[in-house]
């Protein structure tokens, strides 16, 4: 069975291998980590801890990220 992740309430398919941190997901996305903020399962996780956020499957991540402008 496929592993997946709800990425701003979108079902994603990882295959049978999910990336396994936050941190890994990131780059997968081509999303800089410095311009995110990133909620697992309704827990706001600090920039200094997605190295170490292991993802499960069927997780719930919410990710807002900052556009500079005027």
């Amino acid at each position: 069975m496929d592993k997946r992740l709800k990425i701003n309430g979108q079902i994603r398919d990882f295959g049978d291998q999910l990336p396994p941190t936050l941190s890994e997901l990131l780059k997968l996305l081509h999303i800089d980590q410095a311009t995110v903020v990133a909620e697992v399962d309704g827990r706001i996780i600090p920039r200094t801890a997605f190295g170490q956020t292991e993802l499960k499957d069927d997780a719930v991540i919410e990710l807002v990220r900052f556009v500079g402008g005027g």
